[in-house]
């Protein structure tokens, strides 16, 4: 049983003192976290026959589509049974939060990607908060080492992706400020300054070039490398150069809270606060505060919803409501509000139904025809690190 569960039948039996609205979403979200153990529980015996496999996502045909762990979302499931440990205390999610993030151990030396910090973070990361494994302390300090080399201090940034080099030099996406977690945690493990050099300037370039005036942002700036100067800001993964694209907003949002956290710089919070304030003002959120794919598409409301980027912007917002006293209000306001969307009927799958994933209506690249209304993982873990970010701000 969840310790969530003994908490919420506490609640209930003093109900007198809250609101039936209340109670209502503290009985959707045990209704989510009961649901993600069954769907754990069924997704790890699926995935009993293939060697070295994680769920990413599924096919156009409907099989399960899983990945080794050099893809980007490889730390994902991982991570949903760190968190699930943490939920529970049960001795049976650490041993299979540990054997799904031993797969990963070999990518601590992968210097081909930026998503590196997802995927050793998201995995590594929390199991060594949760345990304090000194095993896993290496692990992520060469992690770190392995994503700085990315880094160019002629730009300021740490390179995103090496593909398509006929088309961008140097492209760095607003997914990178994710990244800087890993950074973040090895500059204070370490005491090496280094680290939080380049995750100070990978941000501080993000701030000053990533974002248009009224708050929204990019999602692919180009730099040229031998001057530092951007050559090019598209939105590759969204509708257009000039619109805003759903998940790329929540990683800004998420991003430069989490800079805030670790640097105590305002410029981050202002920022955050501003992108936020876009999307939660944006004439096209619908009521229930799932975005549709890309805010300013075509033809909404005809157009597919993200839950993978509301999953991501109410963990973000459950944060960012920490750091701002009683004017966080609102943004726990409306972190509650997608939370009891994510957690609805509309959203969550039955037990045992969306092929063992959690959260349903997803859009991972819809320009590239991609990955369109389906379950992706990294919205069950970001879903399961806001039920916990909720939990833990009552």
């Amino acid at each position: 049983m969840f310790q969530w569960k003994i908490w919420t039948l506490s609640v209930l039996a003093l109900a007198g003192g809250c609101s039936a609205h209340k109670a209502r979403q503290d009985l959707l979200c045990q209704k989510a976290l009961d649901t993600a153990e069954i769907q754990a529980e069924n997704m790890i015996r699926t995935l009993t026959n293939r060697e070295a496999s994680l769920p990413r996502t599924v096919q156009e045909d409907g099989r399960l589509k899983t990945v080794q762990g050099r893809d980007w979302t490889s730390g994902f499931f991982p991570g949903t049974l760190w968190y699930l440990y943490e939920a529970t205390g049960q001795e049976s999610w650490l041993e299979q939060a540990r054997r799904f993030t031993h797969m990963l151990e070999e990518q601590q030396f992968n210097t081909r990607t930026h998503d590196v910090g997802f995927m050793m973070y998201c995995s590594y990361g929390n199991g060594y908060r949760l345990t304090q494994d000194p095993t896993y302390r290496p692990i992520l300090l060469q992690s770190a080492e392995s994503l700085s080399t990315r880094f160019n201090a002629t730009i300021g940034c740490i390179r995103s992706w090496d593909h398509n080099k006929d088309r961008w030099q140097f492209p760095v996406i607003i997914d990178n400020m994710m990244n800087l977690e890993l950074l973040f945690w090895a500059a204070k493990e370490t005491g090496d300054k280094r680290f939080y050099d380049i995750a100070v300037s990978h941000a501080d370039t993000t701030l000053k070039n990533h974002f248009r005036e009224d708050g929204s942002t990019w999602h692919v700036l180009d730099y040229d490398p031998e001057t530092g100067q951007v050559t090019q800001r598209q939105t590759h993964q969204g509708y257009s150069d000039d619109s805003a694209w759903a998940r790329g907003q929540s990683w800004g949002i998420y991003g430069f809270t989490l800079c805030y956290r670790e640097t105590g710089d305002l410029r981050y919070l202002e920022k955050a606060q501003k992108a936020t304030d876009y999307v939660l003002n944006h004439a096209n959120l619908p009521e229930d505060m799932v975005p549709y794919w890309d805010l300013l598409a075509p033809n909404i409301p005809d157009e597919p919803r993200d839950a993978s980027a509301a999953a991501i912007l109410c963990s973000a917002l459950y944060e960012l409501s920490m750091h701002l006293g009683p004017n966080g209000n609102r943004y726990r306001k409306a972190a509650d509000k997608i939370l009891a969307s994510l957690c609805s009927e509309a959203y969550l799958a039955e037990p045992g139904g969306n092929h063992n994933f959690l959260v349903k209506h997803c859009v991972g690249h819809l320009p590239g025809n991609r990955e369109i209304d389906v379950p992706l993982i990294y919205a069950d873990y970001y879903l399961l690190e806001a039920l916990q970010r909720k939990q833990t701000l009552k």
